[in-house]
């Protein structure tokens, strides 16, 4: 049985998205009018380093199995859809058109999936001993996520790391670190089948280079336990936010191995926060492991792009770590300066704005 899937955001969505076209799923893509008419009309391509390769793969969506579609968040019924996808920026949701999509997606009840770092507030509601309304100032506007059954959203850990090349057509995505999804489980056993069934369908795909059929990098992989999406929380705190400096940004590589004790703090701190929470340690990714990943991380994360940029509002996992820890009675002083650091930058900006 082949899938039509939904996934708003075409930008890291065509990463997702070229890896479910393999399995003959059809994918239609939200996102804005001019990626639209050149998806259309091209298609999108998917360059990713491949173990073992001198020169990385590139993917057409064209050359797949799959159809992809795309188009605006006008006149789109989620109830067409087996499975939708959220994976553009959280600030994003409460945008005219957007918000109203997200609202019918609520309320059509079909399966959701986020790949966004910040997880959707219904997705903290499924956490056992959280108060969810405490957690609200961590989000944009919470409101726009009112509709949803937490049951019938998760949360996929947005690991693998990709960017579109400034100098390259918009349909272009680059993968600058190539590793798993990490989806938890819904509710439904109905659902998660779906997620079953696309994590065996990404497992078997073999692409024909012209010279060879070889295995890409890049896999789903479905989870029992809640927790291990949670597993980004760390590299978010040491390593993306503290991209963020008082007057510019740095690269992430930079904010993980320039003080590399801190970094180690802030990712344990949090990785014992989400132990509190109900995780097993093995859900979770040694420090060490990060930061030889973190040492491939040339670029300042997306988050100190935006600041940097002018931007008034951008994801805040930081603050909602932040305030997940104060229920729990905890706080890290690296982690509340941090915290200060990107509101004071918010401010700036909106002041200039």
């Amino acid at each position: 049985m082949a899938y039509n899937i939904m996934i708003m955001g075409a930008s890291y969505g065509s990463l997702l998205a070229s890896k479910v076209l393999f399995g003959g799923h059809s994918v239609h893509l939200i996102c804005l009018p001019a990626e639209a008419d050149l998806i259309n009309a091209e298609g999108f391509r998917v360059r990713m380093p491949v173990k073992g390769r001198k020169e990385p793969v590139e993917i057409a969506s064209r050359r797949l199995p799959g159809k992809v579609t795309a188009g605006g968040a006008d006149g789109v019924n989620p109830k067409d859809y087996d499975l939708i996808g959220l994976a553009m920026q959280e600030p994003q949701y409460r945008s005219p058109g957007v918000r109203e999509l997200l609202d019918a997606v609520a309320k059509s009840r079909v399966p959701c999936m986020s790949i966004m770092n910040m997880p959707p507030l219904p997705y903290m509601k499924r956490i056992p001993g959280l108060d969810a309304e405490a957690l609200k100032p961590a989000y944009t506007d919470a409101t726009v996520w009112d509709s949803f059954d937490p049951g019938r959203l998760t949360l996929c850990s947005p690991d693998p790391q990709a960017i579109r090349p400034p100098d390259e057509k918009v349909n272009m995505l680059q993968v600058t670190l190539p590793t798993n999804f990490k989806v938890a489980r819904f509710d439904s056993e109905k659902s998660t089948e779906i997620l079953r069934r696309l994590e065996q369908d990404i497992d078997a795909v073999r692409y024909d280079d012209g010279d060879e059929k070889i295995e890409l990098p890049v896999k789903l992989r479905v989870h029992d336990s809640l927790f291990v999406p949670l597993a980004k929380w760390a590299m978010l705190l040491a390593g993306n936010y503290r991209c963020v400096t008082k007057d510019g940004m740095r690269t992430a590589q930079e904010a993980v191995h320039s003080d590399i004790e801190t970094s180690r703090s802030v990712y344990n701190f949090v990785n014992d926060l989400v132990v509190k929470l109900g995780a097993s340690p093995a859900d979770l990714v040694p420090f060490e492991k990060y930061a030889a990943a973190a040492q491939s991380l040339s670029r300042p994360a997306s988050a100190a792009r935006a600041l940097q940029n002018g931007a008034p509002n951008i994801e805040r996992a930081d603050k909602l770590v932040q305030l997940i820890a104060k229920q729990k009675g905890l706080s890290n002083a690296a982690i509340d300066a941090q915290v200060a650091l990107v509101d004071a930058r918010l401010e700036q900006n909106r002041k200039r704005g």
